[in-house]
């Protein structure tokens, strides 16, 4: 089974550039506070660091 991990939205995307909010938008957040639980593919890496000053990243323990 992959690595899973959970992003969680911690600043606002007011003043962001349009990609960007795209990118937040396309990982399943949308307010402040919001989390999602996310597979850690290469996909999905590289649109956590695009945003990384937007959101905080921490694993996810499966049992």
């Amino acid at each position: 089974m992959a690595k899973k991990i959970r992003i969680r939205l911690v600043r606002s995307t007011i003043g962001s550039l349009p990609k960007q909010r795209a990118t937040v938008r396309s990982l399943g957040l949308r307010k402040i506070g919001s989390s999602t639980e996310q597979e850690a593919t290469p996909v999905i890496l590289g649109m956590v660091r695009v945003v990384s000053h937007l959101v905080s990243v921490e694993d996810v323990q499966t049992t």
